[in-house]
């Protein structure tokens, strides 16, 4: 079963994996802007560091899709020229 077939039966069959996968997708937008500065400006994980004051692993790990906080993120996003929007919707209609 190939990935495309695959994630359109889990979201016919598992009511939370909508909210989850675009909860992955968000974080994957994210990576990829980072990414994106980065090989843009011609810059490593440890050079984006210094220009942060945080270390190379912590850029790593926001290039993974593993935010520790929110605010980092922003910082991070803040440098590139982003801001962080964040939505809060209900999981399910009452």
């Amino acid at each position: 079963m190939r990935v495309k077939e695959h994630i359109v039966e889990k979201l016919k069959k598992d009511p939370g994996f909508k909210e989850r996968y675009d909860l992955i997708l968000q974080k994957a937008e994210i990576a990829k802007k980072i990414i994106g500065y980065r090989i843009k400006h011609n810059l490593t994980q440890a050079e984006l560091a210094d220009e942060l004051g945080v270390s190379q692993q912590y850029i790593s790990k926001i290039e993974e899709g593993h935010f520790s906080t929110l605010d980092m993120v922003e910082n991070v996003l803040s440098h590139i020229g982003y801001k962080l929007k964040l939505k809060v919707e209900p999981v399910h209609a009452h």
